[in-house]
């Protein structure tokens, strides 16, 4: 099982989560790309420390909305959007190659994702920035959704992702960030749903109800409060459970 977080996401004298303290428990880092997140030098920075503990770099593409975190909803024409991706995904791939490493994946962020997840045209937009840049670089999506459908209808291994810190609803999209149990936060909890989400490939939505949740990768965002402790929690929960971590790139 892969375990990943949300890195790189201060920008300037502002730092946001503790990346060096991530780097040392997950597998997977989502490197912000200087659209909602993330500069230059954090983007140099993260990408020396992840190659050197051997974590798997993925650029974390979003909306132009540092304002906003990219959590705000943006229409965009398909051009312009597919373009500012591969605009986000050639810069970080950059610092990959100054740090010695390459880069692995991509997964969008924010209100990107969500919006990727259900509506076909900024789906479209993700896959062909994905497809025109490096078809053989993964996406990391949740499963069943319109983003994960257009990946592998254009022959782009879509990876299947899981939320151990975030609401589900019934329908197994996420919880919107407005409502009051869109997130989830005690330690306990969230290390039960990671496992069970590993294990048996479900997880309890907010009415209660059991979705699927066949994953290949975990995400802890790097803003939870106690997002190192839930880290470090989850990766000796799926160790005990005979799930040893490594990253889904390989």
């Amino acid at each position: 099982m892969d375990l990943n977080a949300d890195l790189g996401e201060g920008f300037g004298t502002w730092r946001l989560g503790d990346d060096d303290a991530l780097l040392d428990t997950i597998t997977s880092a989502n490197v912000a790309c200087g659209f909602h997140a993330g500069d230059a030098p954090t983007m140099r920075r993260v990408c020396a420390a992840a190659a050197d503990r051997n974590v798997a770099v993925g650029a974390q593409v979003g909306y132009r909305d540092l304002a906003g975190f990219g959590r705000r909803r943006i229409e965009y024409a398909y051009d312009e959007l597919r373009d500012e991706i591969v605009y986000q995904i050639g810069a970080l791939a950059a610092f990959c190659r100054l740090a010695g490493t390459t880069l692995r994946y991509v997964k969008p962020h924010g209100a990107l994702y969500n919006t990727a997840a259900v509506e076909e045209c900024q789906a479209a937009a993700v896959v062909a920035a994905v497809g025109e840049y490096d078809s053989t670089l993964p996406i990391l999506c949740q499963p069943g959704t319109v983003l994960a459908q257009l990946a592998t209808g254009a022959g782009l291994r879509a990876v299947a992702e899981g939320f151990a810190d975030r609401g589900y609803r019934p329908d197994g999209t996420l919880v919107p960030r407005t409502a009051p149990d869109a997130l989830v936060t005690g330690a306990s909890e969230v290390v039960e749903r990671a496992v069970r989400m590993a294990r048996d490939g479900v997880v309890t939505a907010r009415d209660g109800s059991q979705v699927p949740a066949a994953v290949q990768s975990i995400c802890v965002h790097g803003d939870t409060p106690g997002a190192v402790d839930l880290a470090r929690r989850i990766r000796s929960a799926l160790t005990e459970a005979g799930l040893p971590l490594r990253p889904f790139t390989g």
